[in-house]
């Protein structure tokens, strides 16, 4: 795994991000090693094999990033070449006849030379870079011979053992994820089709509050006066269309922005600003709360129509409305929301219009805008509810957003966050 810190070893819980390298842009490049350290304790040699281990990876990740910058290095010498035959080709010439050099020539000649300059520094780097390698390569000849004699020594572990350890590292993993600061998007990927079923306009959803071990799935077709809920078993039957059942809602809904939270499904009631709570388990409504002032039937929807007024998200932070109304002339409002009562416990106007927006979405209490719900869409404008700021992006974004639904077609996106470690924890 990859990641860009400070150049500082880090220690959370056991984990070790190891800087190791920088690669050809400059920036730093860490590899996160998990030790089972109780399972280690056992036996001195597997402390020892873990170590050297961990070395051979540094290494190898050290030649990797040093032949990556060399690779770049000699293409740079290449492309140069036809400059540097030019400058030979004029020196010969003038060293043969010195009277050919005209005032306009020895300018020229300067300009090239000129241009040549760099090539100095990065000759220079790549001959570095080229005794670097080598004495990595030895570096990791050695390890190798040193690892594969522990290893003959120590024997194999028994299936039950790895077991255990595979165990260990996941709790060691959760651990080390839940040391990380909410992360600030940077990037999102193209869509991943998982489903091309129903009609143009509909959500699909997962609840990110209920352990990993359930993977249910949550789908509803269409945007406008729907009842039907359909619940699958996992991810995998909904991809296929089985091991369903079916939740019949009491109230019709409006809009496409509905969520799973914590066992529940909350939406926006058909043609009101009214929040719905339906609880899964009891099927049944468990609560109906107005949000106050709030635009309907497409009043104040998404680019897109829709009747996506009122659109409800869960992120790391808790459950959101983001909507807009007349007093706030029609600017996106992000509200966050108490689950339990539906009281909005705090708001945010954050001055983007939201017919100009094509979609939004919540990622650790930070509200990402598109620019279009069409082609060539870009996450345009996101606002921090931390600080009450807002700034201006420019992250290309293939359609709609994250767990969406395209044009009858279920797709996933994978995001790319900049985390920061915390440090609040001195181990």
């Amino acid at each position: 795994r990859s990641c860009i810190i400070n150049a500082q070893p880090v220690c959370l819980l056991g984990w070790q991000v190891y800087s190791t390298a920088s690669d050809p842009d400059g920036r730093c490049v860490c590899t996160v090693v998990a030790p089972a350290r109780n399972l280690c304790k056992r036996d001195p040699r597997s402390r020892q094999l873990r170590l050297l281990t961990e070395q051979v990876q540094n290494v190898s990740q050290s030649m990797e990033v040093v032949d990556l910058r060399t690779s770049r290095d000699l293409q740079y010498v290449r492309d140069s070449e036809p400059l540097v035959r030019g400058v030979d080709g004029r020196l010969h010439t003038y060293v043969a006849n010195p009277r050919s050099l005209t005032a306009k020539g020895l300018q020229e000649l300067k300009g090239q030379m000129s241009q040549l300059r760099p090539l100095l520094s990065v000759v220079e780097q790549y001959r570095l870079d080229l005794q670097t390698l080598a004495t990595l390569r030895l570096e990791l000849l050695n390890l190798s011979i040193i690892l594969t004699a522990i290893q003959e020594e120590i024997g194999a572990y028994d299936y039950e053992e790895l077991q255990q350890r595979v165990l260990l590292l996941e709790t060691r993993l959760h651990s080390c994820m839940n040391k990380l600061g909410c992360g600030r998007l940077t990037s999102v990927s193209s869509p991943i089709t998982v489903r091309a079923s129903g009609s143009r306009f509909g959500s699909w959803m997962t609840d990110a509050m209920i352990p990993s071990s359930d993977s249910r799935v949550w789908s509803m077709d269409g945007y406008y006066k729907g009842r039907r809920v359909l619940e699958y078993r996992t991810m995998g039957d909904f991809t296929k269309g089985q091991n369903f059942v079916q939740h019949l809602l009491p109230h019709p809904w409006a809009g496409t922005g509905h969520v799973v939270y914590n066992g529940s499904l909350y939406y926006n009631k058909h043609q009101s600003n009214i929040l719905v709570q339906y609880h899964f388990r009891s099927r049944s409504v468990l609560l109906q709360r107005s949000l106050s002032g709030a635009g309907y039937n497409n009043t104040f929807p998404y680019s897109w129509g829709g009747s996506s007024d009122i659109d409800l998200m869960a992120d790391e932070m808790g459950l959101w409305a983001v909507y807009t109304s007349i007093p706030n002339a029609g600017n996106i409002m992000v509200s966050r929301l108490d689950p339990r009562s539906l009281d909005v416990l705090q708001s945010w106007d954050t001055g983007f219009p939201k017919r100009s927006a094509g979609e939004a979405f919540m990622i650790c209490g930070t509200l990402y805008v598109t620019n279009s719900h069409l082609a060539g869409a870009k996450v345009h404008f996101a606002y921090h509810t931390n600080t009450s700021t807002y700034e201006y992006t420019d992250i290309p974004f293939h359609n709609q957003a994250l767990y969406t639904w395209n044009n009858g077609h279920q797709v996933i996106y994978n995001v790319t966050l900049f985390h920061v470690i915390r440090s609040d924890d001195p181990h």
